[in-house]
């Protein structure tokens, strides 16, 4: 069987929370559950790092702001983190080169990462801080859940990821429009108040 479904799925994930990704698919491979699972993902160490950079990333991508530099910083990261796990999954599989499996494992978490990144600018923009909260806790299990159901049903859970990653995008789209009207209109009011506050 092909790992291209696998690699597209894990590949998506990767852009939203590839400490995640790496955890789970190294357990999933630890306690037996998968015999898809590259030996390096399963290795202590990699668990351990993955799991710590984990917990740190529950906590920053809740916070307003700080998930923005957060996401800043790791958009070298997460398309990096899925390019190697794809080539991962292609060497141990051999069902696809190493190298095509890096670049769409990379190109597609560069993608879901660019959803992410923009979709919490846009979500900094409201005052209250519990929309960062609900949208990082909906992120956390929509990529936990959607690489558990990869394990058991890759061409069904690549399909999942495919239509979650458009419509991410089409999102994006909606929403960085919306981002710049927003700031259009906060521009021209401070610059209709200045005449008001220079007058006796």
């Amino acid at each position: 069987m092909s790992v291209l479904p696998l690699v597209f799925t894990s590949g998506w994930a990767s852009g939203i929370n590839a400490y995640a990704v790496v955890l789970l698919l190294g357990l999933f491979g630890a306690t037996g559950l998968s015999d898809d699972v590259p030996q390096t993902l399963q290795s202590p160490q990699v668990l351990v790092l993955a799991g710590v950079l984990f917990l740190c990333e529950a906590v920053a991508d809740k916070i307003p702001y700080v998930d923005s530099v957060w996401d800043s910083v790791h958009t070298v990261i997460r398309p990096a983190a899925g390019a190697w796990v794809g080539a991962l999954l292609a060497g141990h599989s051999g069902s696809l080169p190493d190298v095509a499996a890096g670049l769409i494992g990379g190109s597609t978490a560069l993608a879901s990462h660019a959803v992410k990144a923009g979709t919490r600018m846009a979500v900094n923009t409201s005052p209250e801080p519990f929309s960062n909260v609900l949208l990082s806790l909906a992120e956390d299990l929509g990529v936990g859940g959607v690489v558990a159901f990869a394990m058991f049903h890759p061409e069904a859970a690549a399909v999942v990821a495919a239509v979650l990653l458009a419509g991410g995008l089409l999102l994006l789209v909606f929403l960085v429009s919306r981002i710049r009207s927003f700031l259009r209109r906060r521009t021209r009011r401070r610059e209709e108040r200045r005449p008001a506050t220079r007058a006796p």
